[in-house]
């Protein structure tokens, strides 16, 4: 029996035992369900500043988990290794709901202030980010999303209850760019306006040589976060030639300080990254 994901714009089409381009979600019995579902490949006990979170809680430690799989194909992806891989393809270690939320109240002794979902997409897994979300909370501690806010109403109403903070990933500020990373920006912008609302938000904007570093695109991007509000932090962030994109250099650091003097015109809190 043929079923639709409708986790993300990606909207796949799936027959029976067939998993979708986020490699996360498989047809199983004519439902969609994560084959991620706590599979865990990276663990690490992270800054909150390393989310990006620079106006969340500054100076704490969070106890940072990964998966695998992402609706999105960006050729420049730090993360590759788990973020392109599906299931079977990464050695992982199954840790329920219950045990991670254990394994962060413990760690409560060594200033762990909650949980952190990043290093792939964790969205593309949203069910464990809302059962475990919803442990934490309930253990009195924060969760915290690193997502690049490609996702669907429906998974917008499952985790925004448990969410205190976000890091989303604002790629570029143009369709065509989006469709170059397999993505849609209004997606993205609607998924932004609604968190804002919700929890604490911050954003990265990953400027890639060639792609999304005019002042143009930069002045038309910030312009619309200072629309939501003037007090978003944006990160701005320099790129390193990575996976299918190592054939061009870093981005140039006077470009990126250019680019965050640009911001400030619309924004009160803008940093630069990785210079």
């Amino acid at each position: 029996m043929r079923a639709v994901c409708r986790g993300c714009m990606n909207r796949c089409s799936l027959e029976e035992g067939q998993t979708g381009m986020c490699r996360a979600r498989k047809n199983t019995g004519g439902a969609v369900i994560p084959v991620n579902y706590g599979k865990i490949t990276s663990m690490a006990l992270d800054p909150i500043e390393k989310k990006p979170l620079r106006r969340f809680l500054p100076g704490s430690v969070i106890l940072s988990v990964g998966s695998f799989g992402c609706n999105l194909r960006c050729p420049f992806c730090q993360n590759h290794e788990i973020s392109m891989a599906g299931e079977g393809d990464f050695k992982s270690v199954t840790v329920s709901p219950e045990e991670l939320a254990q394994k962060a109240a413990e760690l409560g002794k060594n200033g762990n202030i909650g949980v952190a979902y990043t290093y792939n997409e964790p969205l593309v897994g949203w069910e464990y980010v809302r059962d475990t979300g919803r442990l934490v909370r309930k253990a009195g501690m924060k969760n915290v999303i690193v997502t690049n806010g490609s996702v669907s109403d429906q998974v917008l109403d499952e985790i925004l209850p448990v969410a205190d903070a976000m890091n989303i990933d604002l790629k570029g500020f143009t369709e065509n760019y989006y469709r170059k990373l397999g993505g849609d920006l209004e997606t993205v912008k609607h998924f932004i306006t609604c968190a804002s609302r919700r929890c604490h938000v911050e954003l990265t904007a990953l400027i890639v040589p060639g792609e999304n570093d005019s002042d143009e695109e930069m002045r038309e991007m910030a312009g619309w976060i200072s629309s939501l509000s003037p007090e978003i932090p944006l990160h701005v962030t320099r790129f390193f030639p990575r996976w299918k994109m190592d054939d061009r250099p870093a981005t140039d650091v006077a470009r990126v300080y250019a680019l965050v003097q640009t911001a400030r015109e619309y924004l009160r809190y803008v940093w630069a990254g990785n210079c």
